[in-house]
């Protein structure tokens, strides 16, 4: 066997563009000292790591760093996808953090090059090949966030979720790091697909007992990071506590590396009828448990964590039909793989003009706030509360948010095609529970002004922000839907 890697430079150029953004930003920061020049280099390296990843998606799949069959670096039609929609998110949330950076509220230099390196992070999270390439990849997606979080200056709120989501992490990497750890021991491969090869090849290995205990921590630490029922309390108090635009981009960006990841080790590495009952009980426990608690939030963005903490379950729960036999088939294997990977693209592009919603609907550099701080503005501010209320009901899955219902029909398709029906049933009684508070809210939107307008952060009746976040807006309000309107363009290249 020849024991040198190819390498590809080709395929490496969306990790190319991604991670030359970082280090343009540092010198931009260093030699010129503009905030306006380092957020446009920022910006304009997220638009090239786009174009970048869309041509080398469109010339098919690319491999590289291979040793025999077995390779780190598989850049095809699904890796395009995730490193296109990682770097449209941090465009959008760095417009989001415009106001805040200008207004010196955070240094300028230091968050960009914070938010391209976790960009980078996710870009090579869609194209790893084998388990230590996808952990490293994972947290350098995440490592970032820590000190984005708690970069506010003066806010102790931001500091203690920044302490919150580092002890957590640390553990969903230990355990993860352990999972991975105690599957080589076992097959001696980390390659994804080998590792799939050599259980599938040697039945009696999954039947060991450290079999089980790798796969049940492999995904306990990956459950971590998607913020997965019962691993999901670190969530409402990091987004809380995090500026808007970052707890914006953990509810996105970062949330979609933990699904991508996630995705990688079940479809590729473990044994479907291991991994399916873990999976179909996470998801029901995260669906119910995240919009339960839901109905009782007060705060905003605590709201909209426990809706994402849901939405995590709806996302998961294709995979838990790998449980049955008949979710096991070719054809429904694929089905779920896909419907994972599109209602994950549609929640996104959904979270973030619902974040982009609250931020435009806020005071410069306020957080979340009270829901009642929110009742009745659409009498003020008709064009905002519209493309909130769109995604609110979008993440419903009620029309006209299109792309909301499709994700929807997407999952409970596939769940059908696999022989989960009572699963099926599970999210669609989900999805009428999340009616309530999602609807409530949209609702409040127009409804009469209370007497008294509460405060602000602070005391003040500032003006809520517009100008870049009213374009961020308005740019994830039109993808929202036109995903909608062809929401089978998202599939086929979820199922590549």
């Amino acid at each position: 066997m020849n024991v040198v890697q190819s390498v590809d430079s080709v395929a490496l150029l969306p990790a190319y563009l991604a991670a030359g953004t970082a280090v343009l930003v540092l010198l931009t920061d260093l030699l010129l000292a503009r905030p306006r020049a380092t957020i446009v280099v920022a910006a304009l390296g997220a638009l090239g790591t786009v174009a970048g990843a869309a041509l080398v998606g469109a010339a098919g799949e690319r491999r590289t760093f291979c040793v025999g069959p077995d390779c780190s670096w598989i850049f095809g039609g699904r890796a395009a996808l995730v490193a296109a929609v990682v770097a449209l998110l941090t465009l959008g949330v760095l417009g989001l953090s415009v106001p805040a950076l200008l207004a010196g509220r955070s240094p300028v230099g230091e968050y960009c090059f914070l938010l391209a390196c976790s960009m980078t992070g996710g870009v090579v999270l869609g194209a790893a090949g084998d388990l230590i390439t996808l952990i490293v990849a994972l947290e350098t997606l995440t490592l970032p966030l820590y000190a984005l979080v708690g970069l506010r200056r003066g806010s102790l709120a931001s500091a203690e979720a920044a302490v919150t989501f580092f002890v957590v992490s640390v553990v969903a990497t230990t355990l993860t790091l352990l999972g991975a750890a105690l599957l080589y021991a076992v097959t001696g491969g980390l390659h994804l697909d080998r590792l799939s090869a050599l259980l599938a090849e040697r039945p009696e290995l999954r039947d060991l007992p450290l079999t089980t205990a790798a796969v049940a921590v492999l995904l306990v630490g990956l459950a971590f990071k998607v913020a997965a029922v019962p691993f999901h309390a670190w969530a409402p108090a990091t987004y809380d506590g995090a500026p808007l635009p970052v707890a914006a981009y953990l509810s996105t960006a970062s949330k979609l590396g933990g699904l991508v990841a996630l995705l990688a080790v079940v479809q590729r590495a473990l044994p479907a009828d291991q991994t399916g009952p873990v999976l179909a009980l996470l998801a029901v426990l995260t669906m119910t448990v995240g919009n339960l608690v839901a109905l009782r939030q007060r705060r905003t963005v605590r709201l909209l964590a426990w809706s994402s903490v849901a939405q995590a379950g709806y996302i998961l729960a294709p995979l838990g039909a790998l449980a049955l036999a008949a979710g096991r088939t070719d054809e429904a294997r694929s089905a779920a793989y896909a419907a994972v990977m599109a209602y994950a693209v549609f929640f996104v592009v959904l979270e973030l003009a619902a974040f982009a919603g609250v931020t435009a609907l806020r005071p410069a550099g306020a957080d979340g706030g009270m829901l009642d701080d929110l009742r009745g503005i659409a009498r003020r501010h008709p064009w905002r509360a519209a493309a909130f209320g769109l995604a609110l009901v979008g993440l419903a899955g009620l029309p006209p948010g299109l792309a909301g219902l499709f994700a929807k029909v997407t999952v409970v398709r596939a769940l059908l095609d696999g022989g989960a029906a009572w699963l099926a049933l599970v999210v669609a009684l989900n999805a009428v529970i999340g009616l309530a508070y999602y609807l409530r809210v949209a609702a409040a939107l127009w409804a009469p002004t209370p007497l008294a307008a509460p405060a602000d952060v602070g005391g003040a009746t500032a003006v809520p922000v517009v100008g870049v976040v009213g374009v961020v807006l308005a740019v994830a309000t039109v993808a929202a839907v036109v995903l909608g309107v062809a929401p089978q363009l998202v599939l086929d290249l979820a199922g590549r």
